[in-house]
């Protein structure tokens, strides 16, 4: 359902889950305490990466839609509605398809006037002399890079890509949506004309947009242009070269953010895949976040002059409101990382693995840059790093560097705490009430949830356990999903994860496999075995006295005819007991 994945693409399921359970990050996780039982310890855990929550003491779990209906007590229908009107999407729009006179909704027109653009600009970089000779020997990219970035050229005639696409079916509509056209005062012209065009895609590799860089420096026009506000690109959540960095950033766990896009391409390079940019210095907490769903280090690689500076210090609260850590890479000799990986590849390699931590460089900077002897200076200090430790959400952070600027200042604590108390700060949040009725939490078909759910995510993400379900009646797992998926886990057992096959139990799966990295990850296999033989043996255990003392409850009351039944119902219990041993 296209309104589902818009919402989903609009809102992050940390913010959802944020406004009923107060999270705190946990790794590439966050943690809360459970909404469904009476837990004190944090058991319930949302995966911005997977898009997912779990709750380890009830079993339950999910998407954002899912959470929203156990809450507020709502259908799906309701749920849908609710998040729609959170993320300003129109439902009325998908109710009935929007189509072109060529078919396909509006925005996979869009892509796909895009995909045709990018392998337009592609075919005039291959004819185009001076774009190679720019791109291949000033930048110094291989063929290769050339090709995976999909690099191209926007030819100079003023409408040869509108033309190209009019000949493709598009209508100047589509045109002008995707961002790739222009008004001109001789009517609809090329957005961008001259220039190496480097693709813009999403996390997915689809293309959104394009940056395009002039190929002969001209100081009355800019540098670089980028593709305007559309219905697939906005600037604000874009994060370039995610989609190739993504699988890095996942292994190295940390990311290096840079300005430029010519930088991350180098740095890909070189081997060097963890790093992505942003469209200038302006980070955004949508764009922070995007990178929290990877890693929760995030390294700054900006350059070291005011907008730097000033960018840092609007980063740090973000950082802080999200819940992700902030550091700084320092080039040296003033480099951009363009320069530094052509010049010296192993120094650039060195320097991102030694962060400084964005609020300790920031207190260096300005240390450097103001007489801290004098009072003017103290004040100016004092005012830039107390602003920025407002805003920090840990009280244990806020108080070391209050102390820390204090004895940098050689003033009292006292005094930097009282004016730390008078600086404003956004209005906290505000947590909506729950409609969600109140139910009885029942703890033993809770502890059949949980069971099952540790069971399946053995089976699922440890091949060699499979064979614990050979024989397992798969009719007394609780919930469908976890049947299904023990019935094909039992049918096909050397099914891979990624199997197609497995694409309709995919939330499913992704619960199981966020149960299995945060239970199981570093247990031995032996240990990995008994514990899947419990959990078999615990499960049919527990389901037969369940169902038992079902039936004594409704012997009390049964009729002769259905008396007889229960009993025989009784003795097939103990038969699939005794099975099962």
């Amino acid at each position: 359902m296209e309104a589902v994945e818009e919402i989903k693409n609009r809102l992050n399921i940390e913010d959802v889950v944020g406004q009923y359970v107060q999270l705190k990050r946990a790794g590439r996780n966050f943690k809360g305490i459970s909404p469904f039982s009476n837990e004190r310890t944090p058991s319930f855990m949302v995966s911005p990466e997977k898009q997912i929550w779990h709750d380890f003491s009830s079993g339950k779990g999910g998407n954002m839609f899912s959470f929203v209906m156990e809450m507020e007590g709502l259908d799906f229908k309701g749920a849908l509605e609710l998040l729609a009107r959170k993320a300003g999407v129109d439902l009325e729009q998908y109710r009935k398809t929007s189509t072109t006179r060529t078919g396909g909704n509006k925005k996979e027109r869009l892509f796909a006037a895009l995909e045709a653009a990018t392998r337009f600009y592609q075919v005039q970089f291959s004819k185009h002399r001076p774009a190679w000779e720019y791109v291949l020997g000033k930048r110094a990219f291989s063929k290769q890079t050339a090709l995976e970035w999909r690099l191209g050229y926007s030819p100079d005639s003023g409408t040869a890509l509108v033309d190209f696409l009019r000949q493709k079916g598009f209508t100047d509509s589509e045109i002008k949506n995707a961002g790739l056209s222009a008004q001109r005062y001789r009517g609809v012209g090329d957005m961008f004309r001259s220039r190496i065009m480097i693709p813009l895609a999403d996390p997915q590799g689809r293309i959104i947009g394009f940056t395009a860089r002039q190929l002969k420096d001209d100081p009355n026009g800019p540098k670089y242009i980028n593709t305007p506000q559309t219905p697939l690109y906005d600037k604000s959540r874009h994060v370039f070269g995610l989609h190739l960095a993504k699988e890095a950033i996942r292994k190295s766990k940390f990311v290096v953010l840079a300005e430029g896009n010519l930088d991350v391409i180098a740095s890909h390079q070189a081997g060097v895949r963890q790093v992505v940019a942003t469209a200038g210095t302006a980070l955004t907490e949508w764009q922070l976040k995007a990178l929290g769903r990877f890693t929760p280090d995030i390294r700054l690689s900006f350059d070291a002059d005011a907008a730097g500076l000033n960018a840092t210090e609007r980063a740090i609260p973000i950082a802080s409101k999200v819940g992700v850590s902030l550091s700084i890479i320092s080039i040296p000799s003033g480099k951009d990382p363009d320069e530094l990986i052509r010049s010296d590849k192993s120094t650039w390699e060195e320097i991102i693995q030694k962060p400084q931590y964005a609020l300790d460089w920031l207190f260096e900077r300005y240390q450097n840059q103001l007489d801290l002897s004098t009072a003017p200076g103290k004040k100016q200090f004092s005012d830039v790093v107390l602003r920025v430790i407002r805003s920090l959400q840990d009280p244990v952070e806020q108080e070391h560097y209050v102390a820390k600027a204090a004895d940098l200042l050689s003033v009292s604590k006292m005094a930097l705490q009282s004016k730390l108390q008078g600086i404003a700060t956004d209005e906290p949040k505000i947590r909506p009430k729950t409609n969600r009725p109140v139910v009885a939490f029942d703890k033993a078909a809770a502890d059949l949830v949980r069971t099952q759910n540790h069971l399946l995510a053995l089976a699922f993400l440890k091949p060699g356990e499979r064979q614990i379900l050979s024989t397992f009646p798969t009719q007394i797992l609780p919930d469908e999903p976890a049947r299904k998926l023990a019935a094909l886990l039992q049918e096909q057992p050397e099914i891979v994860v990624d199997s197609p096959a497995l694409r309709p139990l995919e939330e499913y799966g992704k619960i199981v496999t966020l149960l299995f990295e945060e239970v199981y990850q570093d247990v031995d296999a032996l240990e990995l075995a008994n514990e899947a033989q419990r959990l078999r043996d615990h499960l049919v255990t527990g389901y037969v006295k369940m169902q038992k003392q079902r039936i004594a409850h409704e012997l009390q009351s049964a009729a002769p005819e259905r008396a007889t039944q229960l009993l025989g119902a009784a003795k097939k219990l103990d038969a699939l007991l005794k099975s099962q041993r």
